[in-house]
């Protein structure tokens, strides 16, 4: 479906939002291409190792995702000195979620060791110093709600969702290849300085799972960190916040549009196929045919986690094949796509509400240039449909599902000379190099976000989300 432009402007409650905002449609790729994602062959990326080829470093791995990296980072010019970084990410690669494991699954899941850290801490004597606490989920045939729900991975000592040890090998990886990058660059020392840095996680605990190995590869000397959390009643990381209007608008080009369900027509067949291997009901009302997120999600933690595709409990002959697996994969991806940037309604969706995190990263920005504020670095870690609707306010080109570690880095650099009205200027790097969109935005017009004029990005906001009491009140209709 090809997508023209377009203008809109809104009036909600009495209020005309200050919102000007233009829609600029992704490229057209075989990710967005319907015929293409149900025809086609092969995964669309690497979805069963963390490890990526030097050679292919920066192709997507769902697994684990290219980020900042020594190898790769493009040093700029030296007449542009790195003032303030803030970076968001996806966090990285866990079991699945509870509710897209099958009633009963036929392979084992055991987290002997690994388990999540639950505990209290005071200030002074033993409170300052406490008991690990680790979590080790069981079940207790005594218990007669136990299978009321399906034993997914049965006897599983696993939470679902929890990182895995692959998942905080990776953070910590991550956490020690940012170092490498910009420590120097910034004069962080071993030790953190909660002066000069903050990270930030959601109420999910897979966030600060997450966070633990990242801090320990970014600053190898501290072991005791403060992290900072909104409340879910208006956590704008995790986009909790309320806005009805958003969601309106998301049901209409989604579940209310013909749109999306023709690919979930033309799937018709995947379905049964699937769901003779997981035993999903054909009338199934919890989600696992409104889209293929349920699958995917199973699909893909397995194999990121070397554990073979699975076969029915009931028929050990029908089994999820490579093939399968791959075109669930590619339909994730054209989901994601739609969702976020295909969608004529999708950036305005993003805006909405997505929008609070980024007038927060516009307030820090602006505090570097103020210079009313010693942080030199802010880091987020959130989840896919964190990054998901900020990708669509930026209106990256080709939109990806946010793979496992994903991150947007927000490079703010001072020129020391200038022959334009700013001597500030930002740089967008996904995927460890600068975020191609659709903007008319960047170098020549071409969006390419590398050094474009901040106050560029500060008019593009102001005018796709307005100001803070505007996008209030564009919430709430």
């Amino acid at each position: 479906m090809i997508l023209s432009l377009f203008h809109l402007t809104f009036s909600l409650a009495g209020l005309t939002s200050a919102t000007n905002l233009v829609h600029y449609p992704p490229k057209l790729t075989n990710l967005n291409n319907l015929s293409f994602v149900l025809n086609g062959t092969g995964a669309p990326g690497i979805f069963t190792s963390s490890t990526t080829p030097d050679s292919e470093y920066g192709i997507y791995n769902w697994c684990n995702m290219p980020h900042v990296r020594t190898r790769e980072y493009q040093v700029p010019a030296s007449d542009y000195t790195l003032k303030y970084i803030e970076i968001i990410q996806r966090h990285h690669k866990r079991t699945p979620y509870a509710s897209n494991t099958f009633f009963k699954e036929d392979i084992s899941w055991d987290c002997t060791g690994e388990g999540p850290v639950y505990y209290g801490k005071g200030t002074v004597g033993v409170t300052s110093d406490p008991t690990v606490v680790q979590w080790s989920a069981y079940t207790n045939p005594e218990n007669p709600f136990t299978n009321s729900v399906g034993p997914g991975f049965v006897g599983s000592n696993c939470a679902f969702p929890q990182i895995t040890t692959g998942g905080i090998n990776d953070s910590y990886i991550h956490g020690a290849d940012l170092r490498a990058v910009y420590a120097e660059r910034l004069n962080l020392s071993t030790t953190l300085d909660p002066n000069m840095f903050k990270i930030r996680v959601t109420s999910n605990p897979i966030t600060s799972q997450v966070s633990g190995g990242l801090l320990h590869g970014l600053f190898p000397d501290s072991s005791d960190v403060a992290v900072l959390i909104q409340a879910d009643a208006f956590d704008s990381l995790s986009a909790s916040y309320s806005c009805p209007v958003a969601d309106s608008i998301f049901t209409a080009y989604t579940t209310g549009s013909v749109n999306w369900t023709e690919h979930l027509k033309d799937g018709a067949g995947l379905y049964e196929e699937l769901d003779a291997v997981s035993g999903i009901a054909e009338n199934d009302t919890a989600g696992w045919h409104t889209s293929f997120d349920h699958y995917y999600d199973n699909l893909s933690a397995k194999q990121c986690d070397s554990k073979p595709l699975p076969c029915s409990v009931n028929d050990t002959s029908l089994c999820v094949n490579q093939s399968l697996a791959d075109t669930v994969f590619r339909l994730g991806s054209y989901e994601y796509s739609y969702y976020y940037r295909d969608a004529f309604n999708s950036t305005l969706f993003g805006a909405l509400s997505y929008g609070a995190w980024v007038l927060e990263l516009v307030g820090h920005l602006k505090e570097q240039i103020e210079e009313t504020s010693e942080v030199k670095y802010f880091h987020n870690v959130a989840h896919d449909d964190s990054l998901g609707p900020l990708l669509g306010i930026l209106q990256i080109s080709e939109m990806v599902w946010p793979g496992m570690g994903s991150e947007i880095v927000f490079e703010l650099y001072e020129k020391s000379s200038s022959s334009g009205s700013s001597n500030y200027f930002l740089r967008v790097l996904w995927g460890g190099q600068p975020m191609q969109t659709s903007l008319p935005l960047g170098t020549n017009s071409s969006g390419l976000l590398e050094m474009i004029p901040v106050e560029d990005f500060f008019d593009y906001v102001n005018n796709t989300i307005g100001t803070g009491p505007e996008l209030f009140a564009a919430c709430q209709g």
